[in-house]
């Protein structure tokens, strides 16, 4: 009886699992058929070129290009990876093989904490002391493509140091005595034999923070000033698409609502692409 019991159990907990994992796929599916069936036929109205490639975005003007937010995008996303990579990569390589046992549990806190942050009190940080900095000791008006991607290199940390450091746990320790043993010292061995073994959760966690930077929106509008311009430099004032949809979408209406929509699945085939290139480049380094 307790066997046909435990059966009985573990059929039902797969379907369980089988039922959760297919709502979540239905949810994925059914807010990609809203934005193709909302957004295409807007940027087919407007033009397909024209929305892409288009500068200048005057919706009462019935111009509706998209380009400077497309720019805006890119800088924002890489100038955050230039910052937030390396710091978290290397934090995660301190927590994982340096760190003291005393240090290592207000370390992990503080790297938890960061993670619980809500954007918009990110956002605040960043008008209350990052604007103020920038505006003194580089010029301009303090908002812009700089601010912004210090903030986001701030933000995506928590994201990059616990995925990389729980990669560089999940490494075997034989590979690291490995590297002793052939006369390798502590730093030789955890950088030439642990971190390459562990590259594919890096690599997850980068993966992460790419979408975490691409997709943050109250943060980035609070510091980049939100002109729908392309960036002449660092410091000028920036929209990104994000932005761009939240500024508008409360009082759009008909054509003006549908490109904002648009604008959306614009977004989401801007962060596939990055997901598919960086799949590709490491599917090379792996081969």
């Amino acid at each position: 009886m307790s066997a046909i019991m435990k059966h009985v159990k573990e059929k039902g907990m797969k379907l369980l699992f089988l039922a959760a994992t297919c709502v979540s796929i239905a949810a994925v599916i059914l807010i990609c058929l809203f934005l193709l069936a909302s957004g295409i036929p807007a940027i087919r109205e407007i033009g397909i070129f024209k929305f892409l490639l288009g500068t200048k975005w005057k919706p009462a003007n019935g111009l509706y290009g998209i380009f400077p937010m497309i720019i805006g995008s890119l800088y924002v996303t890489a100038g955050a990876l230039v910052l937030g990579v390396p710091v978290g990569i290397l934090t995660a390589v301190f927590m994982a093989r340096f760190c003291p046992k005393w240090l290592y549990g207000p370390l992990k806190s503080a790297v938890n904490l960061m993670a619980g942050i809500p954007s918009v009190v990110y956002g605040f940080f960043g008008l209350v002391v990052l604007v103020p900095f920038v505006r003194q000791f580089f010029g301009g008006r303090g908002m812009g493509v700089l601010t912004a991607s210090v903030l986001l290199g701030f933000m995506i940390l928590p994201t990059i140091i616990s995925v990389s450091e729980t990669s560089i746990r999940a490494v075997p320790e034989s590979y690291y005595e490995g590297g002793l043993a052939l006369g390798a010292s502590h730093e030789r061995s955890v950088f030439y034999t642990v971190l390459p073994a562990a590259k594919s959760g890096i690599f997850a966690g980068v993966v992460l923070g790419i979408g975490r930077a691409a997709g943050e929106t109250m943060a980035v509008m609070m510091v980049a000033g939100n002109q729908p311009v392309i960036p002449e430099s660092v410091l000028s004032g920036v929209r990104t698409l994000t932005t761009n949809i939240v500024l508008e979408m409360g009082y759009a209406a008909d054509l003006h609502r549908e490109a904002l929509i648009g604008t959306a699945v614009v977004l989401f085939v801007f962060i596939l692409i990055i997901n598919l290139a960086l799949s590709r480049v490491k599917r090379r380094t792996a081969s």
